[in-house]
């Protein structure tokens, strides 16, 4: 949706717009309070009431003041009779003002509610000493403190929900952003809105678009360059294969011609997988265990080479044919190394909330140093000399990717004992847990 041309349009002006707008609010729900509560009403009365009798007190003779006093309650105290006064807030100031506006600017008043509960005032104005004034029980009763709390702890709840919208809005491009780079990072094509969006973030939109436009079009260039240096080696390749067996010689040669050949042509087969990196292939419903039976019995047609150890796990959205290939992939470079003595093992970890697939295979062969397993599954990169220098070193890169792009990630380790465990992790959420382990 389109912001609309009086909304503000940059971060500082929502900020400023967010600010001003609970302020505000906060200071009309406070006022609305004050003016419709019935206690502060009360005090203001019972102030009233007081001010009229002192003035009455200090207007009549000695003997009529003694009448008055008698019936209004009214005490004359010596200045060290006087406590200090109590804050009670509005209330207190309701008394000092309404006593200042009615007995003069000079007048002074404590207030205690506490046993027992008094009202002391001093208008020189009128006459000299303190008189004590008694309080009582109704309007005390404007002490009601879970009111006050109860209607200010309505106020902050309704301020925070108006500061929570607006923070949200402020924070919706920052997020889009976020899911957009999450995007690219997968391989997928995204471009952002410039439209709708604050004047600081649409030149970062701009350059983000920008950016995403760079990367994909470094990769379309990398990939018919890859795509077009394969196919020009296939032929011939294809051609010295043919004249070699035509050739028809059985000398130790021409076989390892032969195999050097056919290593060639793998070579170029990787390349082609690792350009092929399946993002254009739908996702699917799939059951991982029976995508691990069907990878795994090429392997165990005359002797069990691969062991399966398989919990039960929810058909979950997968790639099928790119995880075939990744599990393919891991599964080939264990028995390269090792020989013997693979595991494949698949189980749901993590919490309920946030669970995910952990899918390993494991070996017996030779570690790798602990320095390069970082690095190992950058392309081109074959790892330790400890575990074979033959390859691309794409196998690992192409099982990185295609990890990536169902949410997951991979990660090699060193057995105790010896040996490698490929530990891929995939999410039967939306995301990967930041503690998936």
């Amino acid at each position: 949706m389109k912001t609309p041309l009086w909304f503000p349009q940059s971060f500082f002006a929502r900020t400023l717009w967010l600010v001003l707008i609970v302020v505000l609010f906060s200071k009309a729900l406070t006022l609305v309070y004050l003016l419709m509560n019935e206690d502060v009403l009360v005090d203001r009365q019972y102030s009233h009431g007081v001010a009229l009798t002192l003035r009455a007190y200090w207007a009549a003779d000695e003997e009529n003041r003694e009448q008055i006093a008698e019936a209004a309650g009214l005490i004359r105290v010596t200045g060290a009779g006087v406590p200090e006064g109590e804050q009670h807030w509005p209330y207190s100031e309701i008394y000092q003002r309404q006593m200042q506006a009615e007995l003069g600017e000079d007048t002074e008043v404590r207030l205690r509610i506490h046993a027992p509960p008094a009202l002391w005032v001093n208008a020189p104005s009128l006459g000299p000493g303190w008189l004590k004034v008694p309080l009582y029980p109704h309007p005390l009763r404007g002490q009601k403190i879970w009111n006050v709390l109860g209607w200010f702890l309505a106020i902050g709840l309704l301020s925070t929900a108006s500061a929570w919208i607006f923070v949200r809005q402020l924070n919706q491009p920052l997020k889009r952003l976020v899911f957009a780079a999450r995007q690219l990072g997968q391989g997928r094509s995204v471009r952002l809105p410039i439209s709708d969006t604050p004047s600081e973030m649409t030149e970062v939109y701009r350059a983000f678009n920008q950016m995403a436009e760079d990367v994909e079009q470094a990769g379309r260039e990398r990939e018919l360059m890859l795509a077009g240096v394969s196919h020009d080696l296939r032929t011939p390749l294809t051609r010295l294969r043919l004249s070699l067996s035509l050739m028809g010689s059985d000398s130790d040669l021409s076989d390892d011609m032969v195999r050097d050949i056919e290593d060639m042509d793998a070579i170029l087969d990787q390349f082609l997988a690792f350009i092929r990196d399946g993002r254009d292939e739908p996702v699917e419903e799939v059951d991982l265990n029976d995508l691990i039976y069907e990878v795994v019995a090429p392997y165990n047609q005359h002797e069990e080479q691969v062991r399966l150890c398989l919990e039960p796990i929810p058909p979950f959205p997968l790639r099928r044919v790119s995880l075939k290939r990744m599990l393919g992939n891991l599964i080939g470079n264990a028995l390269h190394h090792a020989g013997k003595g693979v595991e494949v093992a698949a189980y749901v970890s993590g919490e309920q909330s946030a669970p995910y697939v952990v899918l390993s295979v494991l070996d017996r062969g030779t570690g790798i140093d602990e320095s390069e397993l970082e690095t190992i599954f950058n392309p081109f990169i074959r790892g330790d000399r400890a575990r074979g220098g033959k390859g691309t070193g794409l196998g690992l890169a192409i099982v990185k990717r295609i990890a990536a792009q169902h949410g997951g990630n991979v990660e090699l380790r060193n057995r105790s004992g010896g040996g490698i465990e490929a530990r891929v992790r995939l999410p039967l959420g939306l995301l990967l847990p930041r503690n998936a382990v």
